[in-house]
């Protein structure tokens, strides 16, 4: 079983994870005002729309930028110069693995969280279980109104979980209408019916 973790200043006092938390997510906030270029999309696509022109060939924004310094008539107002088209260039090579190791810590820490709540969810039914086997026992008739409790929490707990309700069966095909020739709808034809014949 992996010891709870204590606080370096205080060996004898466990962890504040709320207050832990907190703090690392004030210092990731606070990264934000070291990141050059940091820019929040707008929009759930904003991606998207940047996927073009991010794919262009570095060595491409290169030759650009030779461009521009050596022939005064590609200067725009307000565009970007050389140096500022290399800075750009070579900002997004430094920070690309900055940003894979961001990732890659949301992954690590989203499964400690969910590797923590398996531990504890795990230990607790085992508690549960061996409890409602205590509590029919007469030295430990104790235990029932526990037992009664957890039973309770369980059954509201699984009760508020999201059910996915399954697809209904998908509509069975209709078949297509023929057309006659002058290309309006043809009339279907009448159905008939037969009613059952007696046997003499």
């Amino acid at each position: 079983m992996t010891n709870i973790p204590v606080d370096p200043a205080n060996p004898t006092t466990p962890v504040n994870h709320s207050l832990s938390a907190q703090e690392l997510i004030d210092q990731i906030r606070a990264m934000r005002e070291r990141i050059p270029y940091f820019t929040i999309p707008e929009t759930p696509s904003d991606g998207v729309r940047l996927v073009r022109g991010a794919s262009v060939p570095a060595a491409f924004v290169e030759l650009t930028a030779v461009a521009l310094k050596n022939s005064p008539a590609l200067v725009r107002g307000g565009g970007a110069d050389p140096e500022q088209l290399r800075d750009m260039q070579t900002y997004a090579t430094a920070y690309s693995p900055f940003a894979d190791e961001l990732e890659a810590l949301a992954l690590f820490v989203r499964h400690s969280v969910l590797a923590a709540k398996h531990n504890a969810g795990t230990e607790a039914f085992t508690t549960y279980e061996l409890a409602k086997r205590l509590a029919k026992r007469p030295a430990t008739a104790d235990l029932r109104p526990h037992v009664a409790d957890m039973r309770r929490a369980l059954v509201a707990g699984r009760r508020k979980a999201k059910v996915t309700p399954a697809p209904g069966p998908s509509p069975a095909p209709t078949a297509p209408v023929p057309v006659t020739p002058g290309g309006t709808p043809a009339e279907p034809p009448p159905v008939m019916t037969t009613s059952p014949s007696t046997t003499q």
